[in-house]
């Protein structure tokens, strides 16, 4: 029997991993599978229990936290250290400015952060070598947020994948329709393609002598088989069976919700997010509740808008793990100076006294930025 007769002419097909049909898998019965579509199992997560009662605070025993006051000494140190950071910065100007006026202002940053577990559930599968069938005869599939997995620690965010019980279904290999080889769509399963030097002709043009590079045939060994004819199937790696089964996706995810108050200086708005401040407050629970009388009230309307928005968004897909929400104080200065007949300001930002910039009176080359 030719070896050509047994193998499937995919000549024009992807050669590459394929999705079975939909048909070709039978559902298997789950009292928790409520949605499907895109061959994906969406699970809603069982409702849980609130954390504990809000608790009345006192604002004004944390309002009490005070960072330390920038002097001009200070002032002028942070600056000395900030030019000494740039290769292109003098620190004359620095040592010799004339400090006019300090002006200090702590803001707020309020932090919101929600650890949420959400389940999916797929289709999949992988060559079957002839193993143990873990399969609906053994049983009846857990629901899905039954499944005991490990949590990775709070607030680190993974993705875990894992075969669901009992889910374990055996198929003839859809793409080889179970041969386990197809024919070379190089070749054609001839094993053997045109020479490229000669193209066939079997000799060079204008020239008597073979070709060399196919010994005079007019044809080589086929790369992509390597003169096979066919190739082995890149489904089911040559096996002809699938072992499908249902892969439960597990996604731990971190949402965060920040907002920091507003600034009366005129320092930008991206350097005081990202700037190291003063923890004041630490709130962390299954559920946390908006802080209420705070004395800036726009602190208080963003914790009610974070908590409100994080529920709303992982409400019907994900459960929630663990809340925590942060309340820290960022200082800021404006430092105003006179230099050489002219007055400008900088700015120090940030409990590691971060310093911006805006105009630099003794700079060198424009290679460098002022940030």
């Amino acid at each position: 029997m030719d070896l050509m007769d047994g193998v499937v002419d995919l000549s024009f097909e992807a050669e590459s991993p394929l999705a079975p049909p939909a048909e070709l898998l039978e559902t298997l019965p789950s009292c928790d599978w409520v949605l499907q579509g895109d061959r994906h199992q969406i699970f809603f997560p069982p409702s849980e229990t609130a954390g504990r009662p809000q608790e009345q605070r006192c604002w004004s025993s944390f309002l009490e936290h005070r960072v330390p006051v920038v002097t001009e000494e200070v002032a002028r140190e942070a600056l000395l250290s900030f030019v000494d950071s740039k290769c292109c910065y003098g620190s004359a100007a620095a040592g010799d400015l004339i400090i006019l006026e300090l002006k200090q202002q702590n803001l707020c940053r309020y932090r919101l952060e929600t650890f949420s577990e959400s389940r999916i559930s797929e289709w999949t599968f992988q060559p079957f070598t002839n193993h143990s069938v873990d399969g609906p005869q053994r049983g009846t599939s857990p629901r899905l947020w039954d499944i005991k997995v490990q949590v990775p620690p709070m607030f680190q965010e993974d993705t875990r994948r894992f075969q669901v019980p009992h889910s374990s279904l055996v198929k003839e290999c859809h793409k080889c329709h179970g041969r386990g080889r197809y024919k070379c769509s190089g070749c054609h399963g001839a094993g053997t393609v045109r020479c490229s030097s000669c193209s066939g002709a079997k000799r060079k043009a204008k020239s008597a002598r073979r070709c060399q590079m196919c010994s005079g045939s007019g044809r080589r060994r086929c790369s992509t088989c390597s003169g096979r004819g066919n190739k082995t199937c890149a489904t089911c790696k040559g096996e002809k069976k699938l072992l499908h089964f249902i892969q439960l996706v597990i996604a731990w995810k971190n949402s965060l919700f920040e907002f920091v108050s507003e600034p009366q200086l005129d320092c930008p708005g991206e350097l005081l997010a990202k700037a190291r401040g003063e923890t004041l407050f630490k709130d962390e629970n299954t559920m946390v509740y908006p802080i209420v009388d705070f004395p800036l009230r726009e602190i208080s309307l963003a914790s009610r808008r974070g908590i409100s928005e994080h529920s709303a968004a992982l409400a019907s897909r994900a459960r929630v793990l663990q809340q925590r929400q942060t309340l820290e104080l960022i200082p800021l200065t404006e430092v105003r100076y006179w230099y050489q007949g002219k007055t400008d300001v900088y700015y120090i930002y940030g409990t590691d006294q971060q310093v911006y910039v805006v105009d630099y009176p003794e700079r060198y080359c424009c290679g460098c930025t002022i940030l």
